[in-house]
């Protein structure tokens, strides 16, 4: 049989979470009023019955079960679910507040409700994995595949399935098409024989008639022909297929950000977090300013040119954490906790990272970013494009930011060794961006901040 249950799981998440919304509901109403109050009264019913087609409603307009094997992870679930739950409670507020009927519930029945809903279909989704996870990596509710090639890219493949036991694809060979004829016709013996879930095709091995064989031998055998492209050695780069009419193009990003909504979305949340620390931090900013100008002579902050996005030149601002005339000790990069230049309380600021707050500063004015990689003087990047071009070209497609993994882990680059290896960590946050990534960075800076960790 080559159907192992399709679509069974989404019907079973669908059918549960109804399930649980409604017992959430009528538990709620029970601990909310008496407990002999068994039956429902006629409008607490009604209420329910418009949640249920709410629910549906929201849950189809936002596909939140549509999902593969392949997609099917707890975090994914958990994340499309919860949204699907904020949408439903504002609809149903929404509902409420339209029809003039909010004072006739019951608040925290309907808190309650959601509350223990959460709770309650967040448990089915972590046992549901495990399950599958377990009776998947038992051997059970398998997909039977085999790899059209022999190349590198069909030893990917197969490594891709065997280490990720979980979701259950079981191997049954490689096969090379040499001779056109007599290998279709075993390829076609295999496939029938073994019950062949889907059959992966390495084009870079196939010629286009293999390919139209193969697919029409897919379709009397009512087999899956994927169809797998070798993108090794540019899809790093987040290539992304558009089609224009009915052909492909593939687009390779040459630089982070390059989209119209990741532009947006990372601008607007670089403003909007730069306006809250400006304002809720005024009272940290005055303090630091304050300490500064009793402790030492010399203005508050300085400004220092470093290199920006494209590698333009721009001012970057500071607390002053040195001696005013401390340029004259010839010196370039920071000594650590010795350096003759710092002041005690520059000290201090360099360890909680305070002297880092004015560049919210160059964040409004659109020259650096929250997070990003840092801001280099002009010959630290005269070095790195001697010691890594290629890679170090690829951070300055990016506006430089505040905090990175890079600093963060790091810290302060006084070799070319550490400017490399902070590089390395940069670019890794370059692959892997997200507005949660910039956040959770923030979070342990934050961390440093607290722990006076700052390097």
């Amino acid at each position: 049989m080559k159907n192992h249950y399709s679509g069974l799981l989404p019907k079973a998440h669908l059918w549960t979470d109804v399930f649980l919304l409604n017992l959430s509901f009528i538990i709620a109403y029970l601990l909310r009023f008496e407990i002999s109050s068994r039956v429902l009264p006629h409008h607490y019913v009604n209420l329910l019955l418009v949640a249920n087609l709410v629910w549906i409603f929201t849950i189809h307009i936002l596909k939140t079960y549509y999902f593969t094997r392949l997609s099917y992870h707890f975090n994914t679930q958990l994340g499309n679910f919860l949204k699907a739950v904020l949408v439903h409670g504002a609809a149903m507020m929404a509902f409420l507040y339209l029809t003039k009927q909010g004072e006739e519930y019951s608040r925290y029945q309907f808190l309650v409700t959601y509350g223990l809903f959460v709770i309650m279909s967040t448990a089915s989704r972590a046992t549901a994995v495990l399950f599958l996870k377990l009776y998947r990596q038992a051997g059970y509710n398998y997909n039977r595949y085999a790899i059209v090639g022999k190349g590198d890219l069909a030893t990917l493949i197969r490594e891709f399935y065997g280490e990720r036991k979980e979701l259950g694809y079981r191997f049954y060979g490689m096969f090379s098409l040499e001779n056109m004829d007599d290998q279709i016709v075993d390829l076609e013996t295999l496939v029938k024989e073994k019950q062949l879930d889907y059959l992966y095709c390495c084009l870079s091995e196939m010629s286009d008639d293999q390919v139209r064989d193969v697919i029409k031998m897919g379709e009397r055998q009512r087999t899956q022909i994927r169809l797998v492209p070798d993108f090794r050695g540019f899809m790093t780069n987040m290539a992304t297929i558009e089609y224009h009419d009915m052909y492909p193009i593939i687009q390779v990003n040459t630089k982070p950000f390059s989209s119209f909504n990741e532009q947006t979305l990372k601008r607007t949340f670089d403003l909007v977090f730069s306006v809250i620390v400006m304002v809720l931090g005024a009272p940290i900013f005055f303090l630091v300013w304050a300490a500064i100008k009793i402790s030492s002579p010399g203005p508050v902050f300085f400004k220092q040119q470093r290199s920006g996005r494209w590698g333009e030149m721009f001012f970057i601002y500071k607390f002053r954490s040195m001696y005013v005339d401390a340029d004259k000790m010839g010196l370039q990069h920071s000594q650590g906790d010795g350096d003759p230049r710092i002041t005690p309380i520059g000290r201090m600021l360099r360890k909680s990272r305070l002297d880092e707050l004015p560049q919210f500063i160059n964040v409004l004015k659109g020259e650096m970013s929250v997070v990003g990689p840092r801001p280099l003087y002009k010959y630290d990047v005269d070095m790195l494009m001697e010691a890594a071009p290629h890679e170090f070209q690829r951070l300055l497609t990016v506006k430089p930011g505040i905090t990175s993994i890079g600093q963060i882990n790091v810290g302060y680059a006084d070799t070319v060794a550490k400017n490399v290896e902070r590089l390395r960590y940069d670019l890794q946050y370059l692959k892997t961006y997200s507005v949660f990534d910039d956040v959770q960075l923030i979070f342990r800076t934050v961390q440093v901040m607290v722990l006076g960790r700052g390097q």
